[in-house]
Order: C-alpha cells, then sequence, then structure tokens
C-alpha cells in the first residue's frame, strides 16, 4: 500500500462513518484514525444502560463492531464496504461513563481481514476484548 493508498484509506473511513446511521443513533465519535487501527468513544446515555446502570451489552458489542470495521475500512479505500463475518466477544468488567474503544488489523487479506478490539472505562479498565473476521465487499464494476 503506498503514501497516497493509505491516506485515501484513512479518509475513505473517515467519510463513510457518516453512513452507519445506527452508529450515529448510539453516539459513537471517531477519535483517531491511522491505517489498520481506529479508536473511537461512546458517552453512555441512561437508554444504553441494563437493569443495573452499566453499559448494556448490545452497546458494548455494537461499539466493538464499529471500531473493528472501521480499521479495517482503513485499508480498503476502493470497498463497498466492511461487513462483519464472526465476532467472539468477552466481557471483563462493568462499562460505565463514556467507553473508549480501539481496533487493529492483526492480517489484511483482499476480502478477508482478522481484526481485534477492546472496549475500557475512562479510567482504563478493561471492559470487553473482542476478535473477528469481517469481509471487504468488491465494489461493482460500472457499467
Amino acid at each position: 500500500m503506498t503514501r497516497s493508498d493509505t491516506h485515501e484509506g484513512v479518509a475513505y473511513a473517515r467519510d463513510y462513518h457518516k453512513k452507519v446511521r445506527f452508529a450515529a443513533h448510539l453516539g459513537i465519535e471517531q477519535v483517531a484514525l491511522e491505517p489498520g487501527v481506529a479508536r473511537m468513544r461512546c458517552a453512555l446515555q441512561p437508554h444504553m444502560t441494563n437493569s443495573w446502570g452499566i453499559a448494556h451489552g448490545g452497546v458494548v458489542m455494537t461499539l466493538l463492531d464499529v471500531t473493528l470495521c472501521m480499521a479495517a475500512r482503513t485499508l480498503h479505500p476502493h470497498s463497498a464496504g466492511i461487513v462483519t463475518i464472526e465476532l467472539a466477544t468477552a466481557f471483563i468488567d462493568a462499562g460505565k461513563g463514556t467507553l473508549q474503544s480501539e481496533a487493529r488489523v492483526l492480517r489484511n487479506g483482499r476480502s478477508l481481514i482478522f481484526v481485534e478490539g477492546e472496549v475500557r472505562n475512562e479510567d482504563g479498565t478493561l471492559v470487553a476484548k473482542a476478535q473477528g473476521t469481517v469481509r471487504a465487499r468488491q465494489a461493482k464494476a460500472a457499467e
């Protein structure tokens, strides 16, 4: 990947995030993007918690899913998008306040990308870890 491809991939990922309406609905924001790495955050709102008042597991998994796909997206600027094939998550501690996520590409293929990530509370407490496989959808050729 050339330097211009790298820049193009990060710009593509940054712009593509605006299309993910569910992430916007949850308030998932980009913190930093670089080739193969994404950092995001999500400030918990009362409706995003479970009966114990901590982050609902679905919110944590969505944050992980979005962040893992964003990391992969930075390396595939000419794709039609990135879709999750498999996502394994381990919940380690309670999520509170503003959740911080980071994901990185472990192995980048032409279509399959292996990624890992984690979510932490603002104080650094590890909330969850995930490992997944995502797929870069090939853009359709112009007819």
